[in-house]
């Protein structure tokens, strides 16, 4: 696991969100989303933490841009909803896309991308019916409102909700998705709950801050447990950081360690990162300068029972 250095491969793992032994091998991961050649967001965020954790990706791109858009300006394509679709066909033509333990995906830039990334959900389910899909549902965040394109919060909600096994909202993205005000976090419990009824099995609340304590919450919950961990708050924004954790979530989902150490190993893993970051002095998530914190983070958080 993480924490000691280790990779997630194995001979044999438990499936901990189904309870499902998976195939032997490396975790595999197919990963659906942006890129970019500068900086650190969607693919370029969550591929090389992922393959340091000793995970197989396959990442799929859906724009390949030059930095992500907060800096107002940006050169490079956006990749056509068919021709995504068409790199996951070809992975499926050399009879290789069974071997994919999950699907990822983020920020889905319009809704012929989302149509065409539930395709290929569809076509990997066929080949392997184990094989769980995580949505990060990428559409806004507290302060900024809606910065998805009009129609995509609501095809998330409505197309890809149901057929997602794993949902990693922020604050924002939960209150949308289910309806909602939170106002503490037992709210945001009954909410993750309530995400779950729509049909995720497991969902991770990745930022959960009220006004009167300088803390940052992440809450993981399922069918039969609900955690939440604290970290310290830092005071910057951090591009990224929300591909980041779902990523390290997943990750250390498949790897059968169980929801509570999932949740934990992922603050770790992440406030680490975000610190080598902050020390820095770079608007860049320090990835690279901050690797070991990916596998052998220098901080523990304990996570509490909610239910």
């Amino acid at each position: 696991m993480g924490a000691h250095g280790s990779s997630l491969a194995g001979s044999r793992r438990w499936g901990a969100v189904e309870g499902r032994w998976k195939n032997a091998g490396v975790t595999t991961i197919l990963s659906i989303q942006s890129h970019v050649a500068f900086g650190h967001v969607g693919n370029s965020a969550a591929v090389f933490p992922l393959q340091r954790l000793g995970v197989e990706v396959w990442p799929v791109h859906t724009v390949t841009f030059s930095n992500h858009t907060g800096y107002g300006a940006w050169r490079g394509p956006l990749i056509p909803a068919e021709e995504v679709l068409e790199v996951v066909r070809g992975i499926d033509d050399r009879g290789e896309l069974g071997r994919a333990d999950a699907v990822l995906s983020g920020y889905q830039g319009g809704e012929e991308v989302g149509a065409a990334i539930v395709q290929a959900v569809a076509l990997i389910k066929q080949r392997n019916p184990a094989a769980l899909y995580c949505c990060d549902p990428v559409m806004g965040d507290v302060g900024r409102g809606f910065y998805a394109r009009p129609g995509i919060p609501e095809f998330i909600r409505d197309v890809v909700t149901p057929i997602a096994d794993v949902m990693s909202p922020n604050l924002f993205e939960l209150e949308f998705l289910t309806g909602r005000t939170i106002a503490s976090i037992e709210d945001a419990r009954d909410a993750a709950h309530a995400l779950r009824s729509q049909g995720p099995e497991t969902v991770l609340v990745t930022s959960v801050v009220t006004p009167d304590e300088p803390v940052m919450r992440m809450l993981a919950v399922n069918a039969d447990e609900a955690w939440v961990v604290e970290t310290p708050l830092f005071a910057s924004y951090f591009t990224g950081s929300g591909d980041l954790t779902s990523a390290m979530f997943l990750a250390h989902l498949l790897s059968g360690g169980g929801l509570r150490r999932a949740l934990e190993q992922t603050a770790a893993i992440v406030h680490g990162v975000l610190r080598v970051t902050v020390e820095s002095e770079h608007s860049e998530l320090q990835l690279v300068a901050g690797q070991e914190q990916i596998v052998a983070p220098n901080q523990r958080f304990e996570a509490t029972r909610l239910d």
